[in-house]
């Protein structure tokens, strides 16, 4: 049954990946690339095993249809149900043991110089970069990575155990409250690939992912330049109605008198791929749904709804949004 369930998963996997799913057998990064190289060889071994017992089971139908004396049985099962298996398999493991300190090279990871600092909350990810110089840059829900360099992630969680995880990119970590747990990435290739959640933490687990994006060191380096400067000061139009309607009790804005910390940072929400935790484009509409009615979206949020007010309130609030580039 295990070869079986193998070639099983084998097609679903593929078939995932050629619908446009995120899969860790179209690697993009040097643990996923050695991930999915140890995928196939695993897969192979289980290819030749059950190839071999199918091969003897035909044989025996249709070509050598006798009766086995008993020594010819016993020397049948031994070679082919105790000795091939036995061989590939330890051939296999010991395999699997030799590239398993490659997917956690905690020695490269001290030496990176970029560090991200993530945090696992229901139902959204806390994002602090901790560059090798310059002050840290705090984001959410969007995870951005230089091309060919090493970078750090230090993983934990605010509450309940979630589960990191780029399929593309590398394998995944479990975020333990109370613990910090290290994983070390290098993308090898620029692209924007979905990270799921992979550990059923609630109501909305399956609602909280998060963007990972891949770029150019020099495109990398500005970016994070300009994510460390505030995207514009709250004044009239939709940063005052931010502010009164009591948004930054609860996010924080750089450069705004919004600071609060219970909620996702929004200093620079409009650069992100998606809103919600990957599950809405980043769009002035999907901004206007997410704040009048949050729960509907996400259930289990603690986001409060506010479509008790004005239309033209939330529409002026998302336009604002929207526009912190």
């Amino acid at each position: 049954m295990g070869p079986y369930f193998s070639l099983t998963a084998a097609s679903l996997l593929l078939a995932s990946g050629f619908a446009g799913v995120p899969s860790a057998l179209e690697p993009a990064g040097e643990e996923a690339q050695q991930i999915a190289v140890l995928f196939w060889v695993m897969l192979s071994g289980g290819a030749v095993i059950w190839l071999g017992v199918v091969g003897l089971l035909l044989h025996s139908a249709l070509f050598n249809r006798r009766v086995l004396n008993e020594r010819s049985a016993s020397r049948i099962i031994l070679w082919g149900g105790v000795i091939f298996p036995s061989v590939t398999l330890c051939a296999l493991l010991a395999y699997a043991l030799w590239l398993m300190p490659g997917l956690r090279p905690f020695a490269q990871a001290s030496s990176a110089g970029l560090r991200i600092e993530i945090t696992g909350k229901q139902f959204w990810w806390e994002i602090v970069y901790h560059p090798s110089q310059g002050p840290p840059v705090a984001s959410a829900n969007e995870i951005r990575l230089p091309v060919g360099e090493r970078v750090e992630l230090t993983l934990k969680s605010a509450d309940v155990i979630h589960s990191f995880w780029i399929p593309p990119l590398g394998g995944k970590m479990d975020m333990i409250p109370g613990r910090t747990n290290r994983l070390s990435l290098m993308a090898t290739k620029p692209g924007v690939f979905r990270g799921p959640c992979a550990e059923y933490c609630g109501t909305s687990h399956a609602l909280m992912a998060f963007s990972a994006v891949a770029m150019e060191p020099d495109k990398f380096r500005s970016w994070l330049a300009a994510q460390a400067i505030p995207a514009e000061r709250a004044g009239a139009g939709g940063g005052a109605l931010f502010l009164r309607h009591g948004c930054g009790s609860c996010h924080f804005v750089a450069g705004t008198d919004a600071r609060g910390t219970i909620g996702p940072d929004l200093s620079h929400l409009g650069s992100r791929v998606t809103v919600g935790a990957g599950i809405l484009p980043n769009t002035e509409d999907a901004i206007a749904r997410f704040i009048a009615r949050p729960e509907r979206i996400k259930p289990g949020s603690s986001m409060p709804a506010f479509d008790m007010l004005p239309p033209d309130d939330i529409r002026a609030m998302a336009v604002w949004l929207r526009g912190l580039q």
